[in-house]
């Protein structure tokens, strides 16, 4: 079992593979069969966003709720995929959004 896997583009997957982790860099089409490949191997799986969006929302959130393999997403090199503002959601999921 690998610690660490990493699913994206070509040259993000070249500094992964610098750091030690594997690295998948799927064709148009395989994202899904990749992220399963990942998980029955890894112990952390990190996505591109750009990966991410191109994976059926369901698979996502079922491998953002399993407890192992720990799995993020995160961005992609292009910053092509715009990434969540998380303090607002937080705040608007805890109600603390001021009054407009």
């Amino acid at each position: 079992m690998s610690v660490a896997c990493y699913i994206g583009d070509e040259a993000s997957a070249a500094g992964f593979r610098l750091a030690g982790a594997r690295v998948l860099v799927p064709r148009p089409g395989e994202e899904t069969a990749a992220l399963a490949a990942a998980r029955a191997d890894a112990s952390l799986v990190l996505v591109s966003a750009a990966v991410a969006a191109r994976i059926r929302a369901d698979l996502v959130r079922a491998a953002h709720a399993a407890l192992t393999p720990l799995m993020l997403i995160v961005p992609d090199l292009r910053d092509a995929v715009p990434r969540p503002e998380l303090a607002a959601r937080l705040r608007r999921e805890l109600g603390l959004e001021a009054a407009r």
